[in-house]
């Protein structure tokens, strides 16, 4: 059975098919023309980082341009990374990256590695959790971070580990769920936001606990974030959509068979206002630059709101 992140970059990658030709050429130069000398990809400045060269790598798996030259530079820059310890973001955007290659160059960054480390890997994720179930975004933190255990949850496995204690995490989200129905990042929050609510769901989903009452209340709580713009907003007090909250919204009402609950057309002129002729897209409306993770949403959006949620 495939990996929540492998069944998503297939179902992606089968509705960028839909795209117009020149689209998908424009977005996948765009992508090539950020990876760098080592393999790797950067953000809007500075050196590779793996945070962005995860979300471009998924941007091109999405076009299905992961392969090749690019591909194998990809694959030496994962591996150049394994040594010495990582930030969780890192750690995890690695796992991720190195999974994207393997699915689609069938190349392996992990190849070599004892068999000891993936057990060894849940151990040092196992570092961030916290009495309430959840998972921090550092060893120090005290709040759990719902984004943080999402992305843990994706990264065991990736790494073929199970989940731990699955009862406190059904606690842990159970607690951040908000009056209006949607989801907070860390507990002191007290208005849902779009991205904390779709993790909520994912984080359920992926451990078979996602029950009717809270699958209709989600729905509900992002019919009402669509703003006049026609993306979505990330939460009520933010007066602008985002291409983040736009994606992750209409990802999780099509993960919900509730794609029809706002207006997906809308949605796509939106992504398409935010499109750069060069390729690439920005973030919000706000934006005067752009970069790979937005440009993967921008995508990714396109592609959703292009289809019925299959």
């Amino acid at each position: 059975m495939p990996s929540y992140l492998e069944a998503l970059t297939l179902r992606l990658a089968q509705g960028a098919g839909t795209l117009a030709e020149s689209v998908r050429t424009t977005h996948a130069e765009y992508f090539l023309a950020a990876q760098q000398a080592d393999g790797g990809f950067a953000g809007r400045d500075g050196p590779s980082d793996l945070y962005y060269s995860g979300f471009a790598l998924r941007g091109l798996a999405l076009l299905g341009e992961l392969d090749g030259e690019p591909a194998r530079r990809a694959c030496a820059y994962l591996q150049s990374r394994l040594a010495g310890q990582l930030p969780i973001i890192d750690f995890v955007s690695l796992v991720f990256g190195a999974s994207l290659v393997q699915l689609a160059a069938g190349l392996d960054p992990f190849a070599g590695r004892p068999d000891s480390w993936r057990e060894a890997a849940g151990e040092l994720l196992e570092g961030f959790r916290r009495p309430d179930g959840g998972y921090a975004k550092t060893p120090e933190g005290q709040a759990s971070s719902m984004y943080h255990t999402f992305l843990v949850l994706l990264c065991r496995q990736l790494l073929g580990l199970e989940p731990v204690d699955t009862a406190r995490l059904v606690e842990f989200v159970h607690a951040m769920q908000r009056e209006d129905g949607g989801f907070v990042e860390i507990s002191p929050m007290r208005r849902g936001g779009t991205n904390p609510t779709a993790a909520a769901i994912g984080i359920l989903k992926l451990i078979g606990r996602l029950d009717a009452e809270i699958a209709e209340a989600t729905v509900g709580f992002l019919a009402e974030m669509q703003s006049d713009e026609g993306g979505l907003l990330a939460n009520t007090r933010v007066p602008i959509a985002d291409l983040l909250s736009t994606f992750t919204g209409l990802l999780t009402l099509a993960d919900l068979g509730a794609a029809d609950a706002i207006d997906a057309a809308a949605a796509r002129r939106y992504a398409e206002s935010l499109a750069r002729p060069d390729g690439g897209f920005h973030a919000a409306a706000w934006d005067g630059g752009h970069d790979v993770e937005y440009s993967f949403y921008g995508l990714g959006t396109l592609v959703l709101a292009a289809s019925d949620g299959t």
